[in-house]
């Protein structure tokens, strides 16, 4: 018969042993990588788009000192969205692909074209507001993507976090309260005029004397 005592002991001190090694392999391991990252050239802030970014920097130093250094960001990446208000058109396209209704907006129409965009479009709306909610927004990117003039695009800034999350609301209307009452007013006067020159024509129209001519009705008979 075997001594389960002696088995329990063998294990016992195979543990120990098993657990001596591993730790020197795992020291030799740690002592490798910091002596290679001494003798190795530090890496440097270079982007994904980088043809050396997946093979020039696998030993060394990788950690970056943030923010005094930053990866450099991708052109298509979804970050902060901005609107050059001045090329706005205003035509709710935003508003209504907007998943998570993030985009407020509240146009005044003109009666004629206050101006032209970039791109050489005519305006006739104003924009008494255009809000974006950043702490709505699921960065999709499908404003940017109907935007008829491309004033709705995604900046490369994606520090722009807040303690309070009604500062994430950005507003890019450059329109006072008194000014937006004023469009609206000249608008209603101007369709009060178009009303009464609409008026005015039909009243100045003569009237039509004698019996009305029947409309011409062409005969047809299917063929039998």
């Amino acid at each position: 018969m075997t001594n389960p005592r002696k088995g329990a002991n063998s294990s016992y001190w195979g543990g120990i042993k098993e657990a001596i090694s591993t730790s020197i392999e795992g020291v030799k391991l740690t002592l490798d990588h910091f002596n290679k990252a001494i003798s190795k050239e530090r890496r440097q802030p270079i982007g994904t788009s980088h043809e050396d970014y997946f093979t020039k920097y696998q030993e060394g130093i990788v950690t970056m000192e943030y923010p005094r250094e930053k990866f450099p960001v991708p052109d298509v990446g979804r970050y902060k969205l901005h609107n050059e208000i001045d090329d706005c058109i205003v035509c709710d396209k935003c508003v209504k692909v907007c998943p998570v209704n993030c985009i407020d907006i509240e146009p005044v129409k003109s009666a004629e074209v206050i101006g032209t965009t970039s791109d050489g479009t005519p305006k006739r709306i104003y924009a008494a507001k255009f809000d974006i909610d950043m702490a709505k927004c699921c960065f999709c990117g499908l404003c940017t993507t109907v935007c008829p003039t491309e004033c709705l695009t995604m900046t490369k800034d994606y520090e722009f976090s807040e303690y309070d999350l009604f500062k994430l609301n950005y507003q890019f209307s450059e329109m006072t309260p008194e000014e937006v009452e004023e469009k609206k007013r000249l608008f209603e006067e101007a369709q009060a005029a178009k009303k009464q020159a609409a008026a005015k024509n039909t009243e100045a129209k003569p009237e039509s004397t004698g019996t009305a001519k029947p409309k011409f009705r062409p005969s047809f008979k299917p063929k039998v």
